[in-house]
Formats: C-alpha cells, structure tokens, sequence
C-alpha cells in the first residue's frame, strides 16, 4: 500500500508466520474434529525424543491408537526406530530447515489414516529455539530437557519454557553420575512459568513414565 510516497512491506518474517498460523488452525480444526489428541515435543540433539517415544510407545501398545510424525534434516533413522512399535510413522526431512511447519504437518497427515487414530506424537527437529515459534496445530507443546544438558539449560531457552504445556526432564537414571542441580533447573523453570507441570522421566529405565502416560491420558 502507498503511504507517503513509500511502498509499505508486511517483513517476509511476519508473512511466513502468518501463512503458517493460517494452516495450524486448520490442522488443529482438523485433529479435533476427528478427536485425536496431538502433541508436539521439542527437544534438543541427543535429549532422548526418539527413545522417549520408543518407551511410550511400548507402554500404550492396546491402550491407544496412536500416530507418529517425525522431523528431522535427514535419514530415516528416528522414523525405522518407531516403526516398529507403531504402525503409522510418517519422516517428514526438513532439508537444512531446523524446525517443523504447519504445511508439512498438513502434507504429512495425508499419508496417515486418520480414522485409525486417537494420539498424535509430532517429534520436531532437535532444537530448542526455532520450533518454538511455529505452531504446528497441536493440542500440546511439551519441552523436553535432559540431566546431560546441564542445570542452566532451562534459563538459557525460556521461550520453549514459557510455551509449554509441559516439561520433561530426561536420563533422571544417570543422576548419581552427573553435577547436575535440580534446585537451580526448577527454580529458572518456575520463574519462567510458575504453573508448568514437570516431570522426571527415563526413556531408558522408564521411571517416571507412568505419570508422562498418566497426563496423555488425561
């Protein structure tokens, strides 16, 4: 629009994000609609995304119908892992791109039967920072930490903090070999967003799963 003799510009930033909202609110109509829970986890490299689903997987299999969209800059390591406890796995490679959007999620659950499924794991690009800001349409943003990350990693990514729903806090089995400060993690996590719930959990030994079951289920 001319204004002052100028031509003003919408910043490419704000178009993009625009466009992609435009697309989660109907994925999230979508989902819905048909009465499938869908969450998206965030985490960083190596925090333990995949293993966690693995384990969640396993412990849901006759209790849920549940379907699984994975990101991730290449192979289809993460995607072959799941496969084998869920028969509904979609790989979504994002290129050099470092985080999940509302399109692929959109183009990803046309290759899913949707009919088939009550619980939806979207597992984003390892990243803590630039997932953050692009909703995907899910019904819940859960943020995953881990004890081999280190006590400050909370205060240092507080946006993926302040948007969840909920926080894992992952490998909790190798505390007895770790400096790592639990009071100092939560203290940042409650300054950041007093009412986040958070929970500690092992993909591996699979403590604490129960009570991460426990609030899908909810």
């Amino acid at each position: 629009m001319p204004e002052g003799g100028r031509t003003t510009r919408v910043p490419l930033v704000e178009r993009v994000l625009e466009a992609n909202d435009e697309i989660a609110a109907d994925n999230r109509v979508e989902l819905e609609r048909r009465g499938i829970f869908s969450v998206d986890l965030i985490g960083a490299p190596g925090s333990g995304k995949t293993a966690l689903l693995e384990s969640t997987l396993r412990a849901l299999q006759g209790r849920r119908r549940p379907a699984v969209l994975v990101g991730d800059l290449a192979t289809r390591r993460d995607g072959d892992r799941l496969a084998r406890w869920c028969d509904q796995v979609v790989q979504i490679s994002t290129g050099q791109g470092c985080h999940l959007e509302a399109g692929q999620v959109r183009d990803a659950l046309g290759q899913i039967d949707l009919d088939g499924v009550d619980l939806l794991f979207i597992e984003n690009v390892g990243n803590l920072i630039c997932p953050v800001g692009f909703d995907l349409g899910q019904a819940a943003k859960v943020g995953l930490f881990s004890l081999t990350e280190g006590a400050d990693k909370a205060a240092k990514h507080p946006y993926l903090v302040q948007a969840a729903d909920l926080l894992l806090l992952n490998k909790i089995d190798l505390w007895p070999h770790l400096s790592f400060d639990r009071s100092i993690f939560e203290a940042d996590v409650r300054l950041l967003n007093p009412r986040v719930p958070l929970l500690d959990v092992s993909a591996t030994t699979g403590q604490g799963l129960d009570a991460w079951i426990a609030w899908l289920e909810r």
